[in-house]
């Protein structure tokens, strides 16, 4: 028996010897063969990924956004941001073009108007998939190439250029791509150096166990054959502990790209549910945000098995009562939160959300079943990473919102802006005319307001302004938009509504108006009304500035006619006009058939 054992031992010695001069061979030869494809790949994943981001940069820059690809028309400020990119990137040319392949907009002027007829692309960015190549290009190609003191290229040298197409899409249609073109062999050298070193350090790694296992095959000790097999262990866990926070740091900068480039909350919530099932698969988990009053926390998202309410106090959760985290299930008597659903003793984490010092919702996470509490507890910190990048993420949105509700929002009514109302009506006809819909527009202005500031003062006439604005937000239903186009001018736009139901509507708002009661100080204001202009799609305009302009030709009819009314664009006689009879009708309270009948 000893004996086979010492034949067998020196048998397995060389194989393992062997193997391990095969494992330093391959490493070396790797070296040589192996980065090529690999920086290749490497390289367009990260052009890949840069495209996206500049596409999504693009799409949020230019004033009417993915709209300008299917118009093809740009603004002096889209252009004049366009002009830039190329100087402010590593993109050194790119080319906006529509759904047909053609070109509106290039950094090469010379490709404006071009159409692009090569077969990629209607069979692949058509299909909505990126398209990308790599070639060889002379220098001279390369749109401002500079020849700087750190350039080793040599006029006439060969540089490796990506071309990628992203497509535009708007509701699953196709209707643009944008094509950019960069230089990769800066990258390509410094990936390629990267791989290289990483295989001659593996290389080497091999080498020096070649050289350990040969002493330690020399020596035979079965203790240094134990310390061998612990140290492997050792380097095997600090190597998948390397390997996990490497993998952490990724997902958590991707999540950090990602959020700050959402759009709203909802689309935020949505990323962070994808993100967390990733980072912490081992938590069930679910986020809460305030509502606008602060009453309540609306439950947002949730994902990995966890579940949210529609709603919560802040009462409900020992975190937010106490101002920093919870955890429960890790003291000797602790107690569950209200909110949790399962009350159960699975450890959980509750997480304040702060950004700006300020509390702005809330993450709860819990183990699932079978996670015992070291190994839950030891992802805390990185939990409450993930807290501090959606807490500012929410900021943000939160923030972008109002500022986005600000600029389309009258300071004194609340309504609509005449910007907002211009840009829903330019919509609105492209929707109608698409559909075959109707719409119609009205244009209302306060009969003799000069009287109530001249009378009562500018507050008496700021409140006539805030009351008339009341009565037009309560009239609006769905889709309909109400604006104050400035000083006592408003207007009300009402897709899907015919010449009849909107003059209608236009009646019903009159009499509304006329209804109010005002009261300022210690008596009340006098009687408002309000002349009413409306205009319809096609009949009075298929422009906005034409069907606008048709409505307040209609509503100067109404005042020279004794204001107080509803004047139809294009009628010459009120009495004789289709709809007469019935505004009539409505206005005295009955309805049109009882009238024809009498």
């Amino acid at each position: 028996m000893t004996e086979t054992r010492k034949f067998r031992r020196p048998r397995l010695n060389m194989l393992l010897m062997l193997f391990l001069g095969l494992a330093t061979t391959v490493a070396w030869l790797s070296v040589v063969y192996l980065p090529t494809p690999l920086v290749n790949r490497m390289m367009r994943e990260d052009i890949s990924r840069e495209a996206e981001s500049w596409r999504m940069r693009v799409l949020h820059a230019l004033e009417n956004g993915s709209l300008t690809f299917e118009t093809g028309q740009l603004s002096p400020q889209d252009t004049a941001w366009l002009d830039e990119v190329t100087t402010l990137s590593d993109i050194y040319r790119f080319k906006l073009f529509t759904a047909d392949g053609e070109v509106f907009w290039s950094s090469r002027p010379s490709d404006i108007g071009t159409v692009n007829n090569k077969p990629y692309f209607q069979s692949v960015v058509a299909m909505g998939e990126k398209y990308y190549k790599a070639e060889m290009k002379p220098m001279d190609e390369v749109d401002g190439h500079l020849h700087a003191a750190v350039d080793h290229h040599l006029p006439g040298d060969m540089l490796c250029v990506a071309e990628i197409y992203t497509p535009v899409m708007r509701d699953g249609r196709f209707i643009g791509a944008i094509e950019f073109y960069t230089d990769l062999t800066a990258m390509g050298h410094t990936f390629t150096a990267r791989l290289r070193n990483i295989f001659l350090g593996l290389s080497s790694i091999s080498l020096i166990l070649l050289v350990m296992t040969s002493v330690v095959i020399r020596r035979s000790g079965r203790a240094q054959l134990r310390v061998i097999r612990q140290r492997a262990v050792k380097e095997r866990e600090l190597m998948e502990d390397q390997m996990r926070l490497a993998r952490d740091v990724r997902l958590l900068g991707e999540l950090n790209e990602w959020l700050q480039s959402s759009r709203s909350l909802g689309e935020l919530f949505e990323m962070v549910g994808r993100f967390m099932s990733h980072i912490l698969p081992d938590s069930e988990g679910s986020v809460y945000v305030y509502s606008n009053s602060r009453d309540v926390l609306m439950g947002s998202a949730s994902w990995n098995g966890g579940h949210h309410c529609d709603h919560i106090r802040a009462e409900d959760c020992w975190g937010l009562r106490r101002g920093r985290t919870y955890t429960f299930g890790s003291a000797e008597v602790d107690f569950p939160c209200g909110h949790s659903e399962t009350q159960d003793e699975r450890p959980s984490f509750c997480f304040p959300v702060l950004a700006h010092g300020e509390t702005v919702g809330l993450l709860h996470l819990k183990a699932k079943a079978g996670v015992t509490l070291e190994d839950f507890r030891a992802s805390q910190k990185l939990a409450q990473m993930c807290a501090e990048q959606i807490s500012l993420a929410i900021a943000n949105v939160q923030m972008r919102d109002q500022l986005h509700d600000r600029s389309i929002r009258d300071p004194l009514t609340g309504l609509y802006n005449r910007r907002h109302l211009t840009e829903t009506l330019r919509r609105q006809l492209d929707r109608a005319s698409r559909e075959d819909r109707p719409l119609s527009i009205l244009s209302i202005d306060v009969d003799h307001f000069k009287r109530f500031n001249d009378t009562h003062g500018h507050d008496a006439g700021d409140m006539v302004l805030r009351a008339v604005g009341s009565v037009l937000e309560q009239l609006c239903d769905g889709d309909e938009t109400a604006c104050r186009m400035g000083g006592e001018e408003f207007m009300l736009l009402l897709p899907d509504l015919s010449l009849q139901a909107a003059a209608l509507r236009a009646e019903a708002l009159r009499s509304a108006v006329e209804r109010i009661t005002v009261r300022y100080g210690e008596k009340n204001l006098p009687r408002i009304t309000v002349s009413i202009g409306l205009a319809v799609y096609p009949e009075d305009g298929t422009m906005p500035q034409q069907l606008m302009k048709a409505a307040d030709d209609a509503l100067y009819d109404a005042k020279g006619r004794g204001r107080n009314q509803v004047a139809l664009a294009g009628e010459e006689d009120p009495a004789a006009a289709p709809n007469a009879t019935l505004l009539a009708a409505h206005r005295d309270g009955a309805s049109a058939p009882e009238d024809d009948a009498a």
